[in-house]
């Protein structure tokens, strides 16, 4: 996961290979008619985002067709297939649908004219602000043709009901880090990692130096600069911190 690294951080350049390896163990359908990605990277990663908790429905009729938007969490292109799979009607006309993770999304018209269903459902996805999401709509066609210009009114309208109640839940991405100790210092430093609620705690003595041992540990993005401040006033020592 790319995090951005804050000013004022020191780290250090040459790592041993039982250290990298302590860190970055940390770190742990069909082809879309219409596909589209981004590559300007994967900003939401860095940081924190907003998704939805769970699965939310909206249905609408329209000129005698039914529009039925279900719209879920999820974490990547693989869950994005599963999510559809769990969802779609083999019955209806249509199963449209788009998804954002990150900067990376995909839409799919699914039979309908091209840019009149995945593309509306995308950006309605976009002007949420939700990230990590899909949303799947499915029509029941009811003999009344709607034009390029109401398809598009159509699924982008649903698609945006359907996200506009959603329950929310904003998520913050957690930043591996690490820190050599002397074995004296270990009370203090979990004490400081409690209270900033550091998680995958895990030690590793096999450091080469006598009665030391590297600390390694995830925190969230946005505390991980306080923590890094608030172990060297604890510790009154010079430490060396690994952020990865």
């Amino acid at each position: 996961m790319p995090v951005a690294i804050t000013p004022g951080y020191r780290y250090c350049h040459k790592l041993n290979h039982r250290l990298s390896a302590s860190i970055s163990a940390l770190s742990t359908a069909k082809k879309p008619m219409v596909t589209t990605a981004s590559s300007s990277g994967t900003t939401s990663n860095a940081g924190a985002f907003t998704t939805i908790k769970e699965t939310v429905t909206f249905e609408k009729e329209i000129k005698k067709s039914k529009f039925i938007a279900i719209a879920g969490p999820i974490s990547n292109e693989q869950s994005a297939h599963s999510f559809l799979n769990q969802v779609k009607d083999p019955r209806a006309t249509h199963n449209c649908w788009a998804y954002k993770v990150g900067d990376q999304y995909r839409s799919n018209d699914d039979g309908e004219p091209s840019g009149t269903a995945g593309k509306p459902i995308h950006s309605a996805i976009v002007s949420s602000g939700f990230d990590r999401i899909m949303v799947v709509v499915i029509r029941y066609f009811g003999g009344i043709k709607l034009g390029t210009g109401g398809l598009v009114r159509a699924y982008g309208g649903v698609a945006s009901e359907c996200l506009r109640n959603a329950p929310t839940c904003l998520v913050k991405s957690k930043v591996p880090m690490g820190v050599e100790v002397p074995f004296d210092l270990l009370g203090v430093l979990y004490h400081q990692l409690q209270s900033f609620e550091a998680e995958d705690i895990k030690q590793d003595y096999d450091t080469g130096k006598d009665g030391t041992t590297m600390v390694s540990f995830k925190v969230e993005f946005d505390r991980a600069e306080k923590l890094e401040e608030a172990i060297k006033a604890n510790c009154s020592r010079e430490l060396e911190f690994y952020k990865h």
